[in-house]
């Protein structure tokens, strides 16, 4: 009997390759997804506030889990604020350090820096009003002065502050009060120019250049009385 022809053996299928993740799918970075919810909510909470309600919409709009959600933003919509805050301050660094800060007198370089961080809130500007109104609740008092704090030190040490005395605190502070009191004004400034902030902090600096003199001249007129000098020195550690 004749051998049956053999049937061709069949070639094993290749692997299929795994599907390459879409753009949108890629993972993204903590930092980046925060961003993207930031950028999802400001608009919803310029009518509803920072909320709940509002932190769940904009990572469903971002794609983000809620898992993801409540990792990234632990404390809730207040973390969110309080990652505003600080995007903020970041991109107000970066750009006074494109800036020829160096050539301006200093009033000139805290009034910049001022403007430069309201023109960063300015696209969302009834947002911030009402991340500065949460802020202000007594339960969140601690948490927006730390931020102020940070802002405050970010805008002098871009104007090329390096005092590490007293001064250092000193200065924090003052501006800590110019700045809040002009955001103040610029959240009720309905003038399209904005004018009225403008002049509202030029005389806040003005205010403080006063109190800088009136401070140079007493230090000077008491460096006179070797009782009050001695008093005054930094006493050693």
């Amino acid at each position: 009997m004749t051998e049956a022809p053999k049937k061709p053996l069949k070639r094993k299928a290749a692997p299929k390759a795994a599907a390459k993740p879409s753009t949108k799918a890629k993972a993204m970075s903590d930092q980046e997804t925060r961003e993207r919810v930031l950028a999802a909510a400001l608009p919803h909470a310029a009518f509803d506030g920072f909320t709940d309600s509002v932190l769940q919409k904009a990572g469903a709009e971002a794609d983000v889990t809620k898992d993801d959600l409540a990792r990234l933003f632990e404390e809730g919509p207040i973390g969110l604020v309080e990652f505003y805050s600080a995007s903020t301050d970041a991109e107000m660094e970066k750009r006074l350090a494109a800036m020829d800060l160096k050539a301006m007198k200093i009033r000139e370089r805290i009034a910049i820096a001022v403007r430069t961080r309201l023109s960063i809130l300015k696209p969302h500007k009834e947002a911030a009003r009402r991340a500065a109104a949460l802020l202000s609740l007594p339960m969140h008092a601690a948490l927006g002065a730390k931020l102020v704090y940070r802002t405050v030190d970010a805008m002098w040490r871009a104007a090329g502050d390096t005092s590490t005395d007293f001064n250092f605190y000193t200065k924090r502070g003052i501006l800590a009060g110019v700045y809040g009191s002009t955001a103040m004004r610029w959240f009720n400034d309905t003038s399209a120019d904005e004018q009225p902030t403008e002049d509202f902090l030029a005389a806040r600096i003005d205010n403080v250049m006063q109190f800088e003199k009136f401070k140079s001249k007493a230090k000077e007129a008491l460096s006179n009385f070797p009782m009050f000098a001695d008093w005054a020195k930094p006493k050693a550690k």
